[in-house]
């Protein structure tokens, strides 16, 4: 479930890569606990015989369905959810038995904003929501670790992005004029 380092290119190399925040996982924990209570409270409490052993039985399948189910299942979608930045894109992966997956290249990213309720605050995790150029416009990141870092840090890429792949007022004039054999560029203006 780890995610693969062949889906990136030759000079891109990852800053940051994470699951959705543990707060996920309080249900599944929770469940956990109550089924394995609801066993031993089962074998503590029911007679031992016919009718103690058939409830014993069904009390025990039921809380392996809410295990498999409520449990199993929930940490495996929090495990293969992954939120990748790299120093070209966002790359966004779910999936336990199909996989979706969205790449988001910096270039086409138009603006970021965070959302975090006031719960959320105190765990520190929130809502990132990605507007993208294209036919798919949004896209939302829930129960993100460190919401206010990871937005900071997606400024900072797509801003370094953006001067790598720019040319400054000084390289302009050096291209333009190079195409003119060095001779100086009449200003239109004058």
């Amino acid at each position: 479930m780890a995610f693969p380092d062949d889906v990136l290119t030759e000079d891109e190399h990852v800053v940051l890569h994470l699951h959705p925040h543990w707060k996920a996982l309080i249900r599944p924990v929770a469940v956990l606990v109550l089924a394995v209570a609801a066993v031993v409270a089962g074998l503590v409490l029911l007679p031992s015989g016919g009718g103690g052993s058939i409830a014993l039985a069904v009390i025990g399948g039921l809380a392996l369905l809410a295990v498999l189910w409520l449990t199993l299942w929930p940490f495996l979608v929090w495990r293969s959810t992954h939120y990748l930045f790299t120093n070209e894109r966002v790359l966004l992966q779910q999936g336990v038995l199909s996989r979706d997956r969205r790449d988001i290249p910096l270039t086409r990213i138009n603006d970021h904003a965070m959302n975090q309720r006031f719960v959320e605050r105190l765990l520190g995790c929130g809502t990132l929501t990605i507007e993208s150029a294209g036919e798919r416009g949004q896209s939302v990141l829930h129960d993100v670790p460190g919401v206010g870092r990871v937005q900071t840090k997606l400024y900072e890429l797509v801003e370094a992005h953006h001067d790598k792949h720019s040319l400054g007022d000084g390289e302009m004039r050096d291209i333009l004029a190079d195409l003119h054999d060095g001779k100086p560029l009449r200003d239109p203006t004058a």
